[in-house]
């Protein structure tokens, strides 16, 4: 029953990230958001170690924590944020972002020895469709050339090459948990690789001159949700499913969080959402169902 709870927790958790997103986008830019992000999480979570007098990382497991939290959070939100900016689809964005199961679980099998049955396979497939179906309004308008207002004229090959290696941080990011890594406290590793994420974004931020912070209400909302939710309550039962299960199975939850967020844009900023979507999103989750069995 845990284990439902805690999947289900962090499916819904994860899909507001897509709002949050879209909430932030008239008061902040990406980067600095992200950075604020990651290090009021990083705060929160050495408060608890401390106070928990519980095992730091030290030596090499620093430096490997660190480089968890870089691919895990920073990489893959700082490199995608970035392509999205350049002129890459939203959509196509969100979809590049569903491969990540898929790539887990083909990753998975040669180093921790996971296999996926064929009921298994069949439902990542599904789960991949379901999501397909679910963007299919964004696809049928994607595009992914760069934008013509963007200064410095990106090579288009640049930006789809950007996406795809922020999808391979975070599965590197992801797998990185199942190693030596699982042994150190949950709390003081959460701290140490949201400054890990930090550190990253803020050299995107650094290096795209980044300096957009309008204070509103809405931008400390989503601030406060992004610490505590976000990058606290759903990266960590990310990292615990992992740590104590198949890293395909955890992953393949992420097949849902389109679906959910086509669904919460729907319910607070009045998005369509039509009967092929709908019916994505019952194709997902029986995919999801189907590859955690």
């Amino acid at each position: 029953m845990l284990v439902v709870f805690n999947a289900v927790v962090f499916v819904v958790l994860w899909s507001t990230g897509f709002v949050v997103a879209r909430a932030i986008k008239p008061y902040a830019d990406p980067n600095l958001f992200l950075l604020a992000r990651f290090g009021g999480t990083a705060l929160l979570f050495m408060a608890a170690a401390l106070f928990a007098r519980v095992e730091w990382p030290r030596g090499r497991a620093l430096g490997k924590h660190l480089l968890a939290g870089a691919l895990l959070q920073g990489v893959y939100l700082g490199a995608g944020y970035w392509a999205v900016a350049q002129g890459m689809s939203a959509g196509i964005m969100a979809l590049l972002g569903a491969l990540q199961p898929l790539l887990t679980a083909a990753v998975a099998a040669p180093l921790f020895g996971e296999r996926l049955s064929g009921r298994g396979w069949t439902g990542m497939l599904l789960g991949l469709a379901g999501v397909a179906l679910v963007l299919e309004p964004k696809l049928a308008a994607a595009t992914v050339s760069v934008a013509p207002d963007h200064a410095g004229n990106v090579p288009e090959w640049l930006v789809v090459t950007v996406s795809i290696f922020a999808v391979c941080a975070i599965t590197a990011g992801t797998l990185i948990q199942k190693t030596s890594l699982s042994k150190a406290d949950i709390r003081s590793a959460s701290a140490v690789q949201n400054v890990g994420a930090a550190i990253v974004v803020l050299v995107f931020a650094l290096a795209l001159g980044e300096h957009k912070w309008i204070p509103s209400p809405a931008l400390w909302v989503s601030l406060a949700w992004g610490i505590v939710m976000l990058s606290g309550v759903s990266v960590t039962l990310l990292v615990w499913m992992v740590r104590r299960g198949d890293a395909s199975r955890a992953t393949a939850l992420l097949f849902l969080a389109p679906p959910l967020a086509a669904l919460e844009g729907y319910v607070g900023f009045g998005e369509t959402l039509t009967v092929v979507q709908v019916a994505g999103f019952v194709v997902a989750l029986i995919g999801v169902l189907l590859a955690r069995s």
